[in-house]
């Protein structure tokens, strides 16, 4: 991983300094590029969230070889971990990988570990065309989100979405106060629960489970449950939308005592190891998003430095399991929490 972080150092020269502690300070207000909008906060605030989090570190028990593999929307995979969606690497990352060459990486990357890749959306076009494009290639192994546009453009890109092959597609609602979309003709917009299930109703038809990313209260992950969605993302876009937001450790407790059980939980934003991973799960999520790490390991060893990573995070995590005591990903509860 040092070699992969000095190599993704050099290609993001500009854009990510790849810094040892990847907390948003060195690259506040840094949009485009890999920064958290204005002061930075939110990214911020991601980070200090899951600092604060501490572990109940328990040995006597007989936990020896623990599982991390779980099942999500009809998906068997080897840990509770995916890629976040990102795209936009011209803009965002410096370009020194083509946009399908990074989506490749991404996607590919997952699948030799066992997992599934997210893929975005965006202006110009060549951000979901090569999301699209990847995960056709890999037989609709991956999970393309789409942005929350007005109009016909939405149905459009949804339908391109099935013809993947892909079993799952989600949303990124958090983007809709996006205004550089807008000002470019390409608007994008919150939906009311109303407009919500008609799109799901739709997602539905093509025979794809729905996800609605960008949940930060326990009010709209209970909407989007009865609007039908199948999963959600606990996320604030990665700090990149809306300054002074909560970390989603935060807010992460209080969505999960509202929808816990009734749909599947992932969240992301400052996850960087498998301890992270551990503490997300057990303050409610069933699943983790990684965003930045995927995109520094892309970048520096493409398909080889995303599997590398996620290998890297699952075997931290395996630790995690033996040093709290928990045997499955199931075990893993409010338990593990220190609380003084």
């Amino acid at each position: 991983m040092k070699d992969i972080k000095s190599q993704a150092k050099e290609k993001m020269k500009g854009y990510c300094r790849v810094c040892p502690i990847c907390d948003g300070r060195a690259c506040a207000g840094e949009v485009p590029g890999m920064g958290g909008i204005n002061t930075g906060s939110s990214f911020k605030n991601n980070i200090k969230a899951l600092e604060n989090v501490h572990i109940n570190m328990r040995l006597v028990h007989e936990v020896r070889n623990p599982s991390t593999q779980i099942n999500f929307l009809g998906l068997k995979l080897s840990m509770p971990i995916v890629a976040a969606p990102i795209g936009g690497i011209s803009f965002n990352m410096g370009g020194a990988l083509e946009e399908q060459a990074y989506v490749n990486a991404i996607l590919q990357g997952c699948q030799q570990e066992g997992t599934i890749g997210c893929t975005g959306d965006g202006v110009p076009p060549i951000i979901h065309e090569s999301g699209f494009t990847g995960i056709k290639n890999l037989k609709g192994h991956g999970i393309p989100f789409l942005k929350p546009w007005e109009g016909a453009e939405l149905r459009d890109k949804i339908a391109q979405a099935a013809a993947t092959g892909c079993s799952i597609m989600g949303m990124d609602i958090d983007a809709a106060g996006l205004i550089t979309l807008r000002k470019m003709g390409r608007p994008v917009t919150p939906f009311s629960q109303h407009e919500l299930e008609e799109v799901i109703k739709h997602t539905h038809k093509l025979h794809m489970r729905f996800i609605l990313k960008g949940i930060m209260t326990p009010m709209d992950a209970l909407r989007a449950h009865e609007a039908g969605a199948d999963a959600i993302v606990v996320s604030n876009h990665g700090g990149r939308v809306l300054d002074h937001c909560p970390g989603t450790a935060q807010v992460l407790p209080s969505i999960a005592s509202a929808v816990k059980g009734r749909l599947p939980i992932m969240v992301d934003g400052g996850i960087r190891d498998g301890v992270d991973v551990l503490k997300m799960l057990a303050l409610g999520a069933d699943i983790v998003g990684i965003g930045r790490p995927c995109s520094i390991a892309a970048m520096g060893g493409e398909a080889e430095g995303v599997a590398k990573l996620l290998s890297n995070m699952r075997s931290q995590l395996e630790q995690a399991m033996i040093l709290t005591g928990c045997e499955t990903i199931a075990q893993i509860s409010q338990e593990v929490i220190f609380k003084q």
